[in-house]
């Protein structure tokens, strides 16, 4: 798990729910990750059309995010590493690498840009994760 880096950053809102959210998901703590958003939080992972959001639109609700979570994050190991974080207003900018890990085994990487938005509770507002689709999937789905 990488949050150090994290944990090194001056604290802010958005940060913290970033933190949060990074760590359930390595620690494939479902209830905890679907505690830190809005009830109607939008989820966009990866951001634009794909084979996980045919339309584009991302995953609203928390009825949808969940489905993602079960349909999406449960089916592998994810890690994160972290390399920068800025923080501004009530969002927060991650930038990185995810690792995945399929359940045969499979190994996979990708750049990314996971940008939060939360709000004055500090729950997740949106989750806008920018990555190249083809390049983590290559072994994974």
């Amino acid at each position: 798990m990488s949050l150090s880096y994290l944990q090194q950053k001056r604290q802010h809102p958005a940060r913290s729910a970033a933190m949060q959210s990074i760590a359930a998901i390595q620690d494939k703590d479902r209830e905890g990750w679907l505690a830190l958003w809005h009830p109607e939080g939008l989820l966009q992972d990866p951001v634009g059309v794909s084979p996980l959001d045919p339309t584009g639109e991302g995953h609203r609700g928390i009825e949808a995010i969940s489905a993602f979570y079960d349909n999406v994050i449960a089916q592998g190991d994810v890690r994160f590493h972290i390399r920068e974080s800025f923080a501004a207003g009530d969002e927060c900018a991650n930038v990185g690498t995810i690792t995945t890990r399929s359940a045969d085994g499979a190994v996979s990487r990708a750049e990314l840009v996971m940008l939060y938005r939360v709000d004055g509770e500090g729950r997740v507002l949106s989750l806008r994760a920018f990555w190249e689709f083809d390049d983590l999937v290559a072994g994974v789905f």
